[in-house]
């Protein structure tokens, strides 16, 4: 055997992870920068999912996956947000969380209500990976405290 890379096919599960960390990119510089839906979306499409952008190459994601994540969270932003406030600390405002984590959040909360095909699991793992990416402080564990407690309610105590 030779140590050659060899191109292997992507998992979709692949990339639906990497739908979802484009999706928290997104979700932030529309947050950041004001940018509509439309227009993030479609940058993204064209630009970033899969792509090389300023010398960094993308991962292959799922653009339905991402979309739908995307989309999600902006139409449904006034039911995600009362839920990941009721979730914080009493001492802590969704307005104070980093833009990064409240993206995270949105993101996760938004699966865990929208992607009742998707295991509960797999959701908070995925985006405590996502904070992993960006934070090595206590922000990892406030996305998955966060999106613990919001999963029992809106799941039950499935794990599933």
């Amino acid at each position: 055997m030779s140590n050659e890379n060899v191109e292997r096919p992507i998992k979709a599960a692949n990339q639906r992870g990497a739908a979802r960390l484009a999706a928290v990119q997104a979700l932030y510089q529309m947050d950041i920068g004001g940018t509509g839906v439309l227009e993030i979306v479609a940058e993204y499409e064209a630009h970033r999912l899969g792509q090389e952008l300023d010398g960094e190459t993308y991962l292959k994601a799922d653009p339905s996956w991402f979309r739908s994540i995307v989309s999600g969270v902006v139409r449904e932003q006034k039911r995600l947000d009362p839920l990941v406030a009721s979730a914080l600390q009493d001492d802590w405002a969704l307005s104070r969380l980093d833009s990064t984590v409240r993206a995270i959040l949105r993101a996760g909360v938004f699966e865990l209500l929208d992607r009742k095909d998707v295991p509960v699991a797999v959701i908070v793992t995925e985006y405590v990976e996502i904070a992993q990416a960006f934070f090595s402080d206590d922000e990892p564990k406030l996305v998955n405290a966060v999106l613990d407690r919001i999963a029992k309610q809106v799941r039950g105590d499935q794990k599933k």
